[in-house]
Protein backbone atom coordinates (compact mmCIF):
# COMPACT_ATOMS: atom_id res chain seq x y z
CA UNK A 1 0.00 0.00 0.00
CA UNK A 2 0.82 3.70 -0.55
CA UNK A 3 0.03 6.31 1.74
CA UNK A 4 1.65 9.97 1.32
CA UNK A 5 0.73 12.44 3.47
CA UNK A 6 1.12 16.07 2.36
CA UNK A 7 1.14 19.84 4.38
CA UNK A 8 0.07 23.54 2.80
CA UNK A 9 1.58 25.87 4.94
CA UNK A 10 -0.31 28.75 4.20
CA UNK A 11 -3.98 27.02 4.87
CA UNK A 12 -2.45 24.54 7.53
CA UNK A 13 -4.45 21.65 5.11
CA UNK A 14 -3.53 18.19 5.14
CA UNK A 15 -4.03 16.60 1.62
CA UNK A 16 -3.56 12.30 1.47
CA UNK A 17 -2.49 10.60 -1.51
CA UNK A 18 -3.64 6.89 -1.58
CA UNK A 19 -2.94 3.71 -3.29
CA UNK A 20 -2.84 -0.31 -3.30
CA UNK A 21 0.54 0.27 -5.19
CA UNK A 22 -0.98 -3.15 -7.12
CA UNK A 23 -2.67 -2.05 -10.24
CA UNK A 24 -1.36 1.84 -9.64
CA UNK A 25 -4.86 3.81 -8.90
CA UNK A 26 -4.57 6.49 -6.75
CA UNK A 27 -7.46 8.54 -4.81
CA UNK A 28 -6.40 11.93 -3.32
CA UNK A 29 -8.15 13.82 0.05
CA UNK A 30 -8.79 17.24 0.22
CA UNK A 31 -6.34 18.70 -1.92
CA UNK A 32 -5.72 22.77 -1.93
CA UNK A 33 -5.95 23.85 -5.71
CA UNK A 34 -1.91 25.96 -5.55
CA UNK A 35 -0.39 22.66 -4.90
CA UNK A 36 -2.25 20.59 -7.76
CA UNK A 37 1.10 20.32 -9.68
CA UNK A 38 2.76 19.34 -6.80
CA UNK A 39 0.47 16.59 -6.22
CA UNK A 40 0.33 15.59 -10.09
CA UNK A 41 4.34 15.58 -9.40
CA UNK A 42 3.77 13.36 -6.46
CA UNK A 43 1.71 10.82 -8.24
CA UNK A 44 4.30 10.50 -11.38
CA UNK A 45 7.26 9.66 -9.18
CA UNK A 46 4.93 6.89 -7.36
CA UNK A 47 3.88 6.01 -11.01
CA UNK A 48 0.24 6.33 -9.78
CA UNK A 49 -2.80 7.22 -11.90
CA UNK A 50 -5.49 9.25 -9.82
CA UNK A 51 -8.69 7.94 -10.51
CA UNK A 52 -10.53 9.80 -7.98
CA UNK A 53 -10.06 12.81 -5.64
CA UNK A 54 -12.62 13.50 -2.30
CA UNK A 55 -13.29 16.50 -0.11
CA UNK A 56 -14.39 15.81 3.25
CA UNK A 57 -16.63 18.95 2.61
CA UNK A 58 -16.81 22.32 1.57
CA UNK A 59 -14.32 24.03 3.06
CA UNK A 60 -13.89 27.46 4.19
CA UNK A 61 -10.68 27.95 5.02
CA UNK A 62 -9.00 27.57 1.20
CA UNK A 63 -9.56 26.66 -2.13
CA UNK A 64 -10.33 23.20 -3.33
CA UNK A 65 -8.51 21.37 -6.42
CA UNK A 66 -10.64 18.84 -6.44
CA UNK A 67 -11.82 20.48 -10.02
CA UNK A 68 -8.43 21.24 -11.05
CA UNK A 69 -7.06 17.99 -10.57
CA UNK A 70 -9.87 16.36 -12.26
CA UNK A 71 -9.59 18.56 -15.07
CA UNK A 72 -6.07 17.62 -15.41
CA UNK A 73 -5.96 14.32 -14.80
CA UNK A 74 -10.22 12.95 -15.68
CA UNK A 75 -10.54 11.85 -12.36
CA UNK A 76 -14.14 11.45 -10.80
CA UNK A 77 -14.62 13.95 -8.29
CA UNK A 78 -16.29 12.46 -5.20
CA UNK A 79 -18.29 14.32 -2.12
CA UNK A 80 -21.14 13.34 0.28
CA UNK A 81 -24.45 13.41 -0.98
CA UNK A 82 -24.97 16.24 1.12
CA UNK A 83 -22.52 18.55 -0.40
CA UNK A 84 -23.59 21.91 -2.09
CA UNK A 85 -20.77 21.40 -4.60
CA UNK A 86 -21.97 21.73 -8.05
CA UNK A 87 -19.13 19.89 -10.38
CA UNK A 88 -19.46 15.99 -8.12
CA UNK A 89 -19.63 13.45 -10.42
CA UNK A 90 -20.43 11.15 -7.25
CA UNK A 91 -22.24 11.11 -3.90
CA UNK A 92 -21.94 8.71 -1.50
CA UNK A 93 -24.09 8.47 1.21
CA UNK A 94 -23.55 7.23 5.02
CA UNK A 95 -22.08 3.78 5.30
CA UNK A 96 -21.48 3.87 1.17
CA UNK A 97 -17.97 2.61 0.12
CA UNK A 98 -15.71 4.48 -2.13
CA UNK A 99 -13.39 1.28 -3.91
CA UNK A 100 -10.44 1.74 -5.87
CA UNK A 101 -9.05 -1.54 -6.50
CA UNK A 102 -8.26 -4.03 -3.39
CA UNK A 103 -9.12 -0.41 -1.14
CA UNK A 104 -11.86 0.85 0.32
CA UNK A 105 -13.14 3.51 1.79
CA UNK A 106 -16.30 3.36 3.97
CA UNK A 107 -18.26 7.11 4.13
CA UNK A 108 -19.22 8.39 7.61
CA UNK A 109 -21.98 11.04 7.93
CA UNK A 110 -20.14 13.55 10.60
CA UNK A 111 -22.38 16.91 10.58
CA UNK A 112 -21.53 19.19 12.49
CA UNK A 113 -18.48 21.66 11.61
CA UNK A 114 -20.76 21.87 8.47
CA UNK A 115 -23.96 20.25 7.09
CA UNK A 116 -21.83 18.33 4.61
CA UNK A 117 -18.96 17.36 6.48
CA UNK A 118 -18.12 13.38 6.04
CA UNK A 119 -15.16 11.47 7.52
CA UNK A 120 -13.75 8.25 5.46
CA UNK A 121 -12.92 4.84 7.21
CA UNK A 122 -9.73 2.52 5.93
CA UNK A 123 -8.78 -0.13 7.79
CA UNK A 124 -7.27 1.22 10.70
CA UNK A 125 -7.44 5.01 9.65
CA UNK A 126 -10.30 7.28 9.29
CA UNK A 127 -9.94 10.86 7.91
CA UNK A 128 -12.28 13.06 9.79
CA UNK A 129 -11.98 16.48 7.88
CA UNK A 130 -12.61 18.71 10.37
CA UNK A 131 -14.86 17.03 12.27
CA UNK A 132 -12.21 15.67 15.00
CA UNK A 133 -9.11 17.40 14.98
CA UNK A 134 -6.22 16.55 16.63
CA UNK A 135 -6.67 17.52 20.58
CA UNK A 136 -9.52 20.19 19.27
CA UNK A 137 -12.76 19.95 17.24
CA UNK A 138 -13.84 21.27 13.95
CA UNK A 139 -15.43 24.90 14.86
CA UNK A 140 -19.65 25.05 14.43
CA UNK A 141 -20.43 28.66 14.11
CA UNK A 142 -20.75 28.66 10.07
CA UNK A 143 -21.71 26.99 7.07
CA UNK A 144 -25.17 25.82 8.78
CA UNK A 145 -22.83 24.10 11.20
CA UNK A 146 -24.45 22.65 14.96
CA UNK A 147 -22.55 21.92 17.67
CA UNK A 148 -25.45 19.55 18.86
CA UNK A 149 -24.80 17.82 15.40
CA UNK A 150 -20.73 17.94 16.28
CA UNK A 151 -21.23 15.99 19.73
CA UNK A 152 -23.23 13.16 18.16
CA UNK A 153 -21.02 12.71 15.14
CA UNK A 154 -18.03 13.08 17.79
CA UNK A 155 -19.11 10.75 20.79
CA UNK A 156 -21.76 8.45 18.38
CA UNK A 157 -19.80 8.01 15.35
CA UNK A 158 -16.11 8.73 15.76
CA UNK A 159 -15.50 8.04 19.15
CA UNK A 160 -16.94 4.70 18.80
CA UNK A 161 -14.54 3.62 16.29
CA UNK A 162 -11.45 1.10 17.55
CA UNK A 163 -9.76 3.37 19.79
CA UNK A 164 -6.25 2.42 17.92
CA UNK A 165 -7.85 3.61 14.71
CA UNK A 166 -5.08 6.12 13.31
CA UNK A 167 -6.74 9.68 12.82
CA UNK A 168 -5.54 11.67 9.84
CA UNK A 169 -7.44 15.11 9.74
CA UNK A 170 -7.33 17.80 7.03
CA UNK A 171 -6.06 20.59 9.71
CA UNK A 172 -3.10 20.85 12.17
CA UNK A 173 -1.57 23.39 13.43
CA UNK A 174 0.89 22.63 15.79
CA UNK A 175 3.01 19.99 13.92
CA UNK A 176 1.36 17.05 14.47
CA UNK A 177 0.37 14.32 11.76
CA UNK A 178 -1.67 12.36 13.15
CA UNK A 179 -3.62 10.71 16.70
CA UNK A 180 -5.45 8.03 17.43
CA UNK A 181 -9.08 7.37 18.68
CA UNK A 182 -7.95 6.26 22.11
CA UNK A 183 -5.68 9.75 22.34
CA UNK A 184 -8.51 11.93 21.13
CA UNK A 185 -10.89 10.23 24.10
CA UNK A 186 -8.40 10.71 26.64
CA UNK A 187 -6.28 14.15 25.68
CA UNK A 188 -8.63 16.38 24.32
CA UNK A 189 -10.19 18.71 26.25
CA UNK A 190 -13.39 19.17 23.73
CA UNK A 191 -14.17 16.02 24.28
CA UNK A 192 -14.25 16.25 28.05
CA UNK A 193 -17.80 17.38 28.76
CA UNK A 194 -20.92 15.34 29.70
CA UNK A 195 -23.34 16.11 27.33
CA UNK A 196 -24.43 17.86 23.92
CA UNK A 197 -25.44 20.79 26.10
CA UNK A 198 -22.22 21.73 27.25
CA UNK A 199 -20.31 20.97 24.71
CA UNK A 200 -22.91 23.64 22.40
CA UNK A 201 -22.24 26.18 25.56
CA UNK A 202 -18.25 25.95 25.37
CA UNK A 203 -18.41 26.05 21.13
CA UNK A 204 -20.56 28.80 21.24
CA UNK A 205 -18.06 30.81 23.38
CA UNK A 206 -15.10 30.51 21.25
CA UNK A 207 -15.39 33.54 20.01
CA UNK A 208 -12.64 32.83 16.87
CA UNK A 209 -12.64 35.03 13.87
CA UNK A 210 -13.82 33.90 10.54
CA UNK A 211 -11.51 31.88 8.16
CA UNK A 212 -9.68 34.75 6.34
CA UNK A 213 -10.60 32.78 2.78
CA UNK A 214 -14.43 32.56 3.36
CA UNK A 215 -16.00 34.86 1.06
CA UNK A 216 -13.30 34.12 -1.59
CA UNK A 217 -13.20 30.12 -0.52
CA UNK A 218 -17.04 28.94 0.06
CA UNK A 219 -18.51 29.84 -3.28
CA UNK A 220 -15.46 28.97 -5.35
CA UNK A 221 -15.19 25.22 -3.81
CA UNK A 222 -19.40 25.37 -4.58
CA UNK A 223 -19.25 26.15 -8.00
CA UNK A 224 -15.71 23.91 -8.21
CA UNK A 225 -13.61 27.26 -9.54
CA UNK A 226 -10.52 25.78 -11.50
CA UNK A 227 -7.10 27.76 -11.62
CA UNK A 228 -7.99 29.62 -14.90
CA UNK A 229 -11.37 30.47 -13.99
CA UNK A 230 -9.84 32.05 -10.45
CA UNK A 231 -7.47 34.32 -12.51
CA UNK A 232 -9.63 35.91 -15.12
Amino acid sequence: MIFKQLFDNKSSTYTYIVSSGKGREALIIDPVIENTNEYIKALNELELNLVKVIDTHIHADHISGLNELSKKTKCSKVMGEKSSSEVVDIRVKDNEKIKIESIELLSIYTPGHTDCSYSFLMNDKVFTGDALLINSTGRTDFQNGNSYDAYDSLFNRLLKLPEKTLVYPAHDYNGKKYSTIGNEKNNNPRLKVKSAEEYADMMSNLDLENPKMIDIAVPANIKGLTLEQINK
